[in-house]
């Protein structure tokens, strides 16, 4: 039997293992002091010593960095786990809110409600008929389910709410490429459509905190509902364009047919929409190209997850599905001024969110004045009824009436007739057409302008020589007729809409300074769309596309003398609760001189100026009774006219009108005021019936002359114009007749020596010469040359009868004849017109001469020979 070991062996045992345990701790201090004695003993230098990268690893994968790195990891998980499960404890009490049944509840039909500024309803936003939005699972297509899992989240049927996978693959995708990816399951959009709506918008960091509680609700949803419950829940709360939330509402509005009928091709086309409803809406005929190329992706993914075979994708794409959509004016039966109210909707699915929009209940007062609109329509369907247009190869028109103090749009009509075959639905107000001349003020803005460095000496009387610079444009550069006017003061370069000023310009200012203030005064999409390909000086003279809308609202800017407001379409939007959730308000910004406004306000309302181009006063630029100023266009295409252009703005209202053809076609006339008995028409009805009626205007209203403006003569400068720069007087010879410069064939008579301002032109650096009262030294005497005919003259006879008469006759040279003058012994007697045979001069006597002096128009003059007067008064010698 074994012996039991002694007391005195444990403690021996006890003692040896606290040795040993003393032992190996002062062993470990013995080696940490050694280590703490390599140390620098200067704090700051111990704490850079120890970062060094070779001591880091050293430490984390020694024995000491691995425990200590356990411990962090654990505290970390510990963390971890505490915070997710704060998390789920928190956000569990929404997930009862998502029972199907309590979801059908929170989407019930409702109707938004459209008003005009006055209170006027404009449109009742029901939707289609049957309109149904939350059906049951086997009431949806199987093929439109297997679709929206294919687009959306390949992996639906694998994941329990949220897809590290799927955020992986979204991130590589967005870092790798030009397309943006989500990474939210399906199970995460429901979610955010339901809880989120309002929270939808924000990104960044701001979004965080978002996407966390949505990931926390889906992994919950998910372990409370089947795959198919969820599928049917989003495909019954997703937007599809419009107000139409819910596959069936889609379905119903645009194939007249339940969600569970849908074709393979139909199926796909909704399941195109959700991602961008706004763009993809299939009444949105911009959005088609794209909303097509998404169709054939959704068939390309169903083919690839094997919910159809390649060749029954292949197929569907070969139906003409957008040809099978119903028409959406019925829908619009009973709707009033339907782009603007469209453009509305638009406006708040951008700024509220579609699915807000589309779930309804809405009440939106507009800024439109329907009896303004009411008016435009009957003047632009009288207009097209004319036969006018259709005369001059016109099939469309739009136009934009704009309150200008406020920005508020009054006024739209999209196309000649909302319900006109083919292209009436189609918005021109929107889209991007070339402004033609009517861009030029805005350049002319900018040239104005004062940089403060003293470089700015420009005003309406400055020369900008109109001709060739096809050197400085990189290719050749006409004025619309096609001949160059030489030395012209802007005012009149700008008043008779030549190019070569515009461009020299832009020239001036930089093409991107031009660009930076025309979108600073309001027509911010100009020449957005060919950023990309570069933008040349041609863009002075209305090369790019702009919407009518933002042109109206750069109009505008002028008629607030430069403060620049954004255009709107919206005063307030109320939701069903009554809550105000978009309200205008009324906040500008100072872009513009108010001296250079005025300038330009000036130049655009000077009817003398323009005469020569459109006459004094043309419908269009002129409102009778109401001062206002105006800018025509006109936009070519493979040089023939494209789109004609009237722009019309004071300080209370601001008008724009386009003719052309949807199809961008060229038309057969390249008058610009074709259209002027529209804007003047509804101008003077705003202005007089409306604006007088409700004291926003009275007669003589006009701008306020700032101070600091400069006047010389007729022309206008602003205040830090200094006269004196750049400018030297001299005295030059011109002909009277001709009005240009005299040359070596001028008659002496016709010459005049004239005090002109000479400078020189900023972009030929060639000398320009601003002389008065219409004389031009940029070109020679045309009326005269040295080899012109003279006028003749001869004295046929004196008679002491009739109070003593003199008879002559005098002949035209190259002018018609202007006077004759007759002298009696070098005296002149009589001057009588050019056309008399006979002049009376007294009774003479014997021995006295007389002799006549013929002078033309061209100023020539000829001296007949000398008739001396016998005793019987009829003789005559020479």
């Amino acid at each position: 039997m074994a012996k039991k070991p002694s007391k005195s062996r444990k403690h021996s045992v006890y003692a040896n293992l606290a040795h040993k345990r003393k032992t190996k701790k002062d062993a470990a201090s013995r080696k940490r002091a050694e280590y703490l004695a390599t140390l620098p003993k200067h704090p700051v230098k111990r704490f850079f010593y120890r970062l060094h990268p070779k001591r880091v690893f050293k430490f984390w994968f020694s024995k000491r960095g691995f425990l200590l790195g356990l411990k962090i990891f654990g505290v970390a998980v510990l963390l971890g786990v505490l915070f997710v499960g704060g998390l789920f404890a928190y956000f569990r009490k929404d997930l009862d809110q998502i029972r199907p049944e309590e979801l059908a509840k929170r989407v019930q039909t409702t109707v938004s409600k459209y008003y005009d500024r006055n209170g006027v309803l404009l449109w009742e936003d029901k939707g289609s008929d049957n309109y149904k939005l939350v059906v049951k699972s086997e009431e949806l297509s199987k093929y439109l389910k297997d679709a929206t899992v294919a687009i959306e989240d390949r992996d639906f049927y694998k994941h329990n709410g949220v897809s590290p996978s799927g955020i992986i693959r979204a991130a590589i995708n967005n870092t790798s490429s030009n397309t943006v990816q989500g990474g939210s399951t399906l199970t995460q959009q429901l979610v955010k459509q339901v809880f989120f709506t309002d929270e939808a918008g924000e990104r960044g960091l701001a979004g965080i905190p978002r996407k966390i509680k949505e990931a926390i609700l889906a992994i919950e949803v998910e372990r409370m509902y089947d795959k198919d419950q969820i599928l049917t829940l989003y495909l019954n709360e997703s937007p599809y364009g419009g107000r139409r939330n819910g596959a069936e509402s889609a379905a119903q509005t645009y194939f007249g047919k339940s969600a569970k009928d849908l074709t393979l091709p139909e199926a796909a086309l909704l399941a195109a929409i959700p991602q961008n409803p706004s763009v993809y809406n299939p009444y949105n005929v911009a959005g088609h190209p794209g909303l097509i190329d998404r169709q054939h992706t959704v068939l390309d993914y169903m083919a690839r997850e094997g919910f159809v075979t390649q060749k029954e994708a292949d197929e569907a794409k070969k139906v003409a599905i957008i040809d099978s959509l119903r028409p959406e004016t019925d829908q619009f039966a009973d709707i009033k001024a339907p782009h603007f109210v469209l453009a509305v909707r638009s406006q708040l699915q951008q700024e509220l969110g579609a699915a807000t929009v589309g779930k309804g209940g809405l009440t939106i007062k507009t800024t439109l004045d329907v009896r303004v609109q009411e008016k435009l329509e009957a003047e632009m369907n009288s207009f097209f009824a004319s036969g006018i247009p259709e005369s001059n190869g016109i099939s469309n028109g739009a136009a934009t009436v704009e309150d200008t103090q406020t920005g508020q749009i009054i006024a739209l009509l999209g196309s000649r007739d909302f319900r006109y075959p083919g292209f009436g639905q189609d918005n021109a107000s929107t889209a991007f057409i070339q402004p033609g001349s009517t861009v030029k003020p805005l350049v002319f803005a900018k040239l104005f302008e004062d940089k403060g460095s003293g470089q700015r000496n420009y005003g309406s009387g400055t020369i900008l020589k109109d001709e060739r610079i096809d050197n400085i444009y990189g290719t050749r550069l006409n004025n619309w007729d096609n001949r160059f006017m030489g030395d012209l003061t802007i005012r009149r370069g700008l008043s008779l809409s030549r190019n070569i000023p515009a461009v020299k310009a832009m020239y001036i200012n930089g093409v991107d300074e031009s660009l930076a203030m025309i979108h600073d005064l309001g027509a911010k999409s100009y020449c957005t769309q060919e950023a990309a390909a570069g933008v040349g000086l041609s863009s002075a003279i209305g090369g790019c596309g702009v919407k009518q809308i933002d042109l109206v609202n750069a109009y505008s800017t002028l008629g607030r003398s430069g403060t620049y407001k954004p255009s709107t379409m919206v005063l307030e939007v109320k939701n069903s609760s009554n809550e105000t959730i978009k309200k205008w308000k009324d906040e500008g910004k100072q872009v513009l001189d108010p001296q250079v406004a005025y300038i330009l306000a000036d130049i655009l309302s000077d009817p003398d100026a323009r005469a020569s181009l459109h006459g004094r006063f043309p419908l269009g630029l002129y409102v009778d009774g109401v001062q206002t100023a105006g800018k025509t266009g006109t936009s070519d295409k493979d040089s023939k006219p494209k789109d004609l252009w009237i722009m019309n703005y004071s300080p209370t209202l601001t008008m724009g009108l386009w003719l052309g053809n949807s199809d961008t076609s060229t038309i057969r006339t390249s008058n610009s005021v074709l259209g002027g008995r529209v804007v003047s028409n509804v101008l003077s009805y705003a202005y007089k019936d409306i604006y007088a009626a409700e004291g926003k205007w009275k007669a003589g209203d006009w701008f306020g002359r700032p101070e600091g403006i400069q006047q010389q003569g007729r022309e206008l400068y602003p205040s830090w114009w200094n006269k004196n720069q750049g400018q030297t007087k001299q005295k030059l010879t011109f002909d009277r007749v001709s009005k240009f410069k005299a040359t070596d064939c001028t008659p002496a008579a016709a010459k005049i020596e004239i005090e002109v301002l000479r400078s020189i032109d900023p972009v030929t650096k060639r000398e320009v010469f601003i002389a008065p009262d219409g004389y031009d030294a940029s070109k020679d005497d045309d009326k005269h040359g040295c080899d012109d005919p003279k006028p003749s003259a001869s004295i046929n006879e004196y008679s002491s009868s009739g109070g003593g008469t003199v008879s002559f006759t005098a002949g035209q040279g190259k002018f018609a004849l202007q006077s004759i003058e007759v002298l009696v012994d070098g005296k002149s007697i009589a001057s009588v017109s050019g056309s008399a045979s006979s002049a009376v001069v007294g009774s003479l006597s014997s021995g006295t001469k007389i002799t006549i002096v013929v002078t033309d128009e061209g100023y020539y003059s000829t001296t007949s020979s000398t008739y001396t007067v016998g005793s019987s008064g009829r003789r005559q010698s020479s």
